[in-house]
């Protein structure tokens, strides 16, 4: 029975004492300000607060009341130069322009007249967020889907602690996470070149996000040595049939110009047989005079005597 009350009395000393806090969460954008409150009101006369970083616990800044004593040099060593700020009355800390390398586990120690604490708090500093980048994948194009769908790769570089997933409108379709530092995540997509739907890639973290939004009209173009999707668009749509048009008109006049050269020609291969009969009739009214032939029969007749040819007229 003894045993067990000095066990209970131990736990509840811990739990109230040294490892009274298993630890506060806190994450900061990079460049930010964060602040550690130490858990008071106000600092007693012969409070000692004291804070450590790291899995060393390395001494980054202390506060002794009696002594008067304020401090961050301890902190400089370890790449907080000029970026710690102590509240004398809480002994708080906070941390100015926070790089990723302040991410991890911060310790305040209080100790005076009152039994010490112990307070834990877990940093993360998350960098700015690139904007993804949305690239059109030929890789993936066959040739029995390139005539309909247009595939998409959402890209983002050196990331970490991050999910990205694509929308279609507020809905997610797919995603994926990491914690590693430093990765590149590409996502794929898939989808209908007349699809009118909204589409939209966005990268987050615990506390920021950033979105691409899709415009299928801009980026789903051809891909080269691919046919063109067999939608196209209104502007498309309205030359194709304006050249169709003028192609229309060239051959209905150029075939209707055929016609009148045929039927021109017809013409005149009827005329010229009739020209030809009525210059061959108008030879045969003509009158053929034949020149007339004196002959002299007997000496005795008159040189004056003429003698007439017959005419013969050709009907």
């Amino acid at each position: 029975m003894f045993q067990l009350f000095v066990f209970m009395s131990l736990s509840f000393w811990l739990l109230t004492g040294v490892f009274a806090d298993s630890g506060e969460v806190k994450s900061v954008m990079e460049g930010d300000s964060v602040t550690l409150e130490s858990g008071v009101a106000e600092l007693q006369e012969e409070d000692v607060v004291t804070w450590l970083f790291g899995p060393k616990k390395t001494q980054i800044a202390e506060v002794d009341t009696d002594a008067a004593i304020s401090s961050t040099s301890d902190g400089d060593a370890v790449g907080f130069r000029n970026r710690l700020k102590l509240d004398n009355q809480t002994g708080s800390l906070t941390i100015m322009n926070t790089r990723i390398a302040d991410s991890g586990v911060y310790q305040i120690s209080i100790s005076g007249k009152k039994k010490p604490t112990t307070l834990n708090f877990s940093v993360t500093v998350y960098a700015h967020l690139p904007v993804p980048v949305l690239i059109r994948d030929c890789s993936s194009s066959s040739s029995s889907s390139v005539q309909s769908n247009c595939s998409m790769l959402c890209s983002v570089v050196n990331v970490s602690a991050v999910s990205l997933s694509w929308y279609k409108g507020n809905s997610v379709l797919s995603s994926i996470s990491v914690s590693d530092l430093s990765i590149s995540l590409t996502l794929p997509l898939e989808v209908e070149y007349q699809d009118n739907n909204t589409y939209s890639c966005v990268i987050n973290n615990t506390i920021s996000n950033q979105t691409t939004h899709l415009d299928i009209k801009t980026l789903c173009q051809p891909c080269p040595g691919t046919s063109s999707p067999t939608t196209s668009s209104p502007n498309s749509q309205l030359i194709l049939i304006s050249a169709a048009a003028a192609a229309g008109s060239l051959i209905s006049i150029t075939i209707v110009g055929i016609i009148w050269i045929c039927k021109n020609s017809k013409k005149t291969d009827q005329k010229e047989p009739v020209q030809k009969q009525i210059r061959d009739d108008h030879r045969d009214d003509e009158v053929t005079y034949a020149a007339p032939t004196f002959y002299k029969k007997n000496a005795q007749r008159s040189e004056d005597e003429v003698v007439y040819a017959g005419i013969v007229t050709r009907r």
